[in-house]
């Protein structure tokens, strides 16, 4: 089981920013830093992908709107990411079972993406574009930060995600009112929207 909170880290990561876990995980094995690290994730073109994508979410990701949009379509891709990197970091290590590791990095990686996107549809109900940018700059410091300290301190680094990962669902419960609100009022815009786009022109 000592394999065990690195996967549960690298899953709540993977919720936030599958892409910097990878290339996270594949730097620090490729520099010898971890012997943990499967070759697979080492691979150089998985490290040049990793790095163009995670460039490419940095990007997105602090831009209003554009990020909950990013969010949606990763619905999939961060907890399948999760269940991929625990079901190899299990395979690589060989103490516990590839599909229990695959199935508590994917989970993890739900919940924390769940966090994530319903935090960034409330942040998004302000009109103002510099929430997002910290937003999602302290997402990424605290993605790199938690796992490069769980090269050295798995056990430590994965209580602290368990301890964000429950404070993150505990906000979203709170703001689930006002994501509900802003859904609502994008709905009615669109509404709007096509209403007048069908509506005949004047005479």
């Amino acid at each position: 089981m000592s394999v065990l909170p690195l996967v549960f880290t690298s899953g709540w990561a993977s919720g936030i920013n599958a892409y910097a876990v990878v290339l996270l995980l594949g730097v620090f094995g490729a520099t010898g830093l971890t012997d943990e690290v499967p070759e697979s994730l080492q691979r150089p073109d998985v490290l040049i992908v990793a790095a163009v994508l995670f460039l490419c979410e940095a990007v997105a990701d602090k831009i209003p709107y554009v990020d909950s949009v990013w969010d949606t379509v990763h619905t999939v891709i961060r907890p399948v990411s999760g269940a991929v990197v625990g079901a190899l970091l299990a395979g690589q290590s060989g103490s516990m079972s590839d599909l229990a590791a695959g199935a508590l990095g994917g989970s993890t990686a739900l919940a924390s993406h769940t966090v994530k996107a319903g935090t960034r549809m409330a942040v998004n109900t302000s009109p103002e574009p510099v929430s997002n940018f910290v937003m999602s700059t302290a997402e990424d410091l605290g993605v790199g930060g938690i796992m490069a300290f769980a090269m050295y301190y798995p056990k430590a680094a994965a209580i602290i995600a368990a301890v964000l990962l429950v404070l993150g669902l505990l906000l979203l419960f709170f703001l689930i009112r006002r994501i509900r609100r802003f859904l609502r009022r994008r709905a009615q815009r669109r509404e709007e929207k096509r209403l007048a786009r069908e509506a005949p022109p004047p005479s």
